[in-house]
């Protein structure tokens, strides 16, 4: 990731699972910030990042296993100010002289933090004695300082809740505050970036656009760039933001799979071909796709086949049009968090179907990646910005591999068919009901299991539909969302009654962690 512009703060990752919510946490006061593994820096890199402040994340380890993650040594003499969270707090505290034990109650779960020292830390918040709801979640406890440090906030469970050494600036909290259960926590991250790390909250997305648009002409020059366009919102504000940049040097592919959701084709094609102007190869390579995918049932395979065939679509045009050095793409944020995880996690199969370590060999094009440092809810303000229609900036995720995972076991043209139509009921009910910009992700799955039902005077047997809806702010944990059973009941009515091929209606309402939010 190139330098910033602006003052960084920098996350080093122990593995939590709501990491990348400091990161969103810091964004949204205005500071930009970058997320690395714990042990993926050395001293020269650190320097060369120059960071104004560093924060410790949380983390699944114990500090007293042996060979237990640690910070840098190199952090502690930049003469930055340090803020550890949860595990940041422990190893902090381990690697600083001090101790840490088990602790004889485990605390997960809401928790009261009395205020004990009128601190910078908690500017804004209760006064000295007061009390704030935060969330807890450790096995392991501080039992001793290091020395210069002292207590400024305690919890019945945890008498270091937060500890300080000012003449240092390094800091330390036992409880989370990024997770919306710690309603102050924005307050005490926004406190360490502005009071004690003296930033001003200068990164903007106005800012960002104008940055991009020069990062993106002296990486180009004058050399053309293929854009794949998928229609989806990331893809779409790279096409427009980089068109901005370079003009005609750019040649956007839109590749109809065959997976796509009833009328998505025209909508996009339409839009970039005469709403903005720019140059578009529209290649409908849907039989190629789905005679490819033909008998495959394992989700995996299914990603690698349609990632493959993407590329080779891509490539085949570069070569036509002349020529392209550059192919350009929509990774985002946590597509290059997740795929560089702590301890091996699971990204690597999470983020199979993104070129985010490079392409091919094969292929002699470079990437660009104008929103590699964004996150979703960024990239749908960037949209804006840039003057794109709310239909495009506001519309829910679709994955590149489109209805194929939607569709578990053997893809078929048949099973697509039954599948677009559905979706379509469904996502109309949706928006008939004034319930689309409340809900992050909707989307139907058709079961690869059949039923026996009785419709009319006959029996059927016919398909299973799953409907799924998730509320998030980014895309990284989702809930499911909470119809009314009349919705429910009105959309499974026209799905069945309009779509043959399909007699029993479901609702997922399975909520998932950070991590993919789509079915397979």
């Amino acid at each position: 990731m190139t330098q910033p512009a602006h003052d960084l703060i920098l996350i080093l990752d122990f593995g939590s699972q709501v990491t990348q919510l400091i990161a969103r946490r810091l964004r949204e006061a205005g500071v930009y910030c970058e997320i690395h593994p714990f042990d993926r820096l050395d001293a020269g890199a650190l320097a060369e990042k120059a960071p104004r402040g560093i924060i410790l994340s949380g983390g699944p380890a114990s500090v007293l296993d042996e060979g237990a993650p640690s910070a840098p040594e190199a952090i502690w003499g930049l003469g930055v100010p340090i803020l550890g969270i949860c595990y940041g707090q422990q190893t902090m505290v381990r690697q600083l002289g001090g101790q840490v034990a088990p602790h004889d109650i485990r605390e997960f779960g809401r928790a009261q933090l009395t205020i004990g020292d009128a601190h910078p830390l908690f500017e804004g918040l209760a006064p000295v004695g007061g009390a704030e709801q935060v969330w807890m979640s450790h096995g392991d406890s501080v039992a001793e300082l290091p020395e210069g440090f002292h207590v400024i906030a305690l919890s019945p469970g945890a008498p270091y809740a937060a500890i300080a050494d000012d003449a240092r600036r390094f800091y330390a909290v036992q409880f989370h505050p990024e997770v919306h259960h710690t309603p102050c926590g924005a307050r005490i991250l926004r406190n360490f970036t502005h009071e004690i790390c003296g930033l001003t909250g200068d990164w903007t997305m106005a800012a960002y656009r104008a940055e991009a648009v020069e990062k993106i002409r002296a990486q180009v020059g004058d050399a053309k760039v293929i854009c794949g366009l998928s229609g989806g919102v990331d893809s779409s504000v790279a096409a427009v933001l980089i068109h901005e940049a370079i003009g005609d040097q750019l040649t956007c592919v839109f590749v109809d799979t065959g997976m796509m959701r009833m009328g998505e084709a025209e909508e996009v094609v339409t839009l970039f071909r005469d709403h903005y102007n720019i140059p578009l190869i529209a290649a409908d390579e849907s039989d190629r796709f789905l005679d490819a995918l033909e008998g495959v049932t394992d989700p995996e395979k299914k990603r690698k086949i349609i990632g493959g065939l993407f590329i080779d679509v891509f490539d085949h045009h570069a070569s036509a049009t002349g020529g392209a050095d550059f192919l350009a793409q929509g990774t985002l944020y946590p597509d290059v968090i997740e795929s560089v995880s702590v301890s091996g996690g699971p990204s690597v199969t999470i983020k199979s179907h993104h070129n985010v370590g490079g392409l091919p060999e094969r292929m002699k094009m470079k990437l660009v990646e104008p929103l590699r440092e964004l996150f979703k809810d960024e990239v749908r303000a960037l949209g804006r910005e840039l003057g794109l229609p709310e239909a495009f900036v506001g519309r829910h995720p679709f994955p590149g591999p489109g209805l194929a995972i939607r569709c578990p076991g053997e893809i078929t043209r048949d099973k697509l068919e039954i599948l677009r139509k559905a979706d379509a009921i469904y996502l109309d009910q949706i928006r008939k009901h004034g319930l689309y910009d409340d809900i992050w992700q909707a989307f139907a799955v058709l079961l690869p299991v059949k039923t026996v039902g009785v419709m009319g005077d006959g029996r059927t047997y016919e398909y299973v539909l799953a409907l799924r809806a998730v509320t998030s702010v980014d895309g990284m944990t989702a809930d499911y969302y909470p119809f009314p059973h009349d919705f429910l009941g009105e959309t499974a009515t026209r799905i069945i009654g309009e779509v043959k091929g399909v007699n029993r209606v479901v609702y997922d309402v399975t909520s998932k962690p950070p991590g993919t939010i789509e079915w397979e």
